[in-house]
């Protein structure tokens, strides 16, 4: 299981700083819109300034009709990122032109498919998709991996499901980790570490936890520890 630290924080500078501190880890940093939006392609290269082998999630979750879609995935290709993420809600002809316009690279980030946010409730979630959150993620899973998707985002509670009606070798990223049981926020499906690595999570995504702590370092390294 593999951590991704979070960028969320406020500023570039706050960001790069706790690039800085967590340098010497190996460990994904999470890129998000906000983040992406004000500080654009030069605060990528400035993360590889401060250790090249850092690998970059792009996370912007794109949603669009499928050419506009496959449009912006070539254009992704271009910003040497290692992984980012579409969503599934766009439908399987979109997700398999993303990946049919991707299969003239050499070498391409993997690409995940956003299923049901972290922060949905389950009577939210039905208000939109009309079921309920398990069924849909599952067949949202099943419909990525059969456009030739790598895996997902998902909440660790579906986590175990997909993998057994996909494969085992289907990636699951979890947003909403609370390594050590801290405050929700505003998600909604949280779980911890020990549960994540229970239903075979391949990614972590850990922000405010380590990045809201007097000693960020110590954290990542704790999370490491129990990964």
């Amino acid at each position: 299981m593999e951590l991704c630290v979070a960028l969320d924080l406020p500023t570039k500078e706050e960001n790069l700083q706790l690039v800085k501190i967590i340098k010497k880890y190996n460990v994904w940093l999470k890129i998000g819109l906000r983040t992406y939006i004000r500080d654009g392609e030069d605060f990528l290269l400035e993360i590889k300034k401060i250790n090249p082998d850092f690998k970059i999630f792009l996370d912007l979750k794109l949603y669009d009709i499928p050419n506009t879609m496959a449009d912006a995935a070539e254009s992704i290709m271009g910003l040497g990122v290692d992984m980012f993420n579409i969503h599934a809600s766009a439908g399987k002809r979109a997700m398999s032109e993303v990946m049919t316009r991707l299969k003239k690279y050499k070498k391409r980030p993997l690409v995940l498919a956003v299923t049901a946010l972290t922060s949905f409730s389950e009577d939210e979630f039905n208000t939109i998709y009309e079921k309920n959150i398990a069924s849909k993620t599952n067949q949202f899973a099943k419909e990525a991996m059969e456009s030739g998707l790598d895996g997902v985002v998902c909440s660790a509670f579906e986590s175990e499901s997909i993998k057994k009606i996909t494969s085992k070798d289907f990636m699951t990223l979890t947003p909403g980790i609370r390594p050590f049981g801290e405050d929700a926020g505003d998600q909604r499906r949280v779980a911890d570490i020990a549960f994540a690595k229970e239903v075979f999570v391949d990614f972590i995504v850990v922000g405010r936890p380590i990045y809201q702590d007097a000693n960020p370092s110590q954290v990542v390294k704790k999370i490491l520890e129990l990964s």
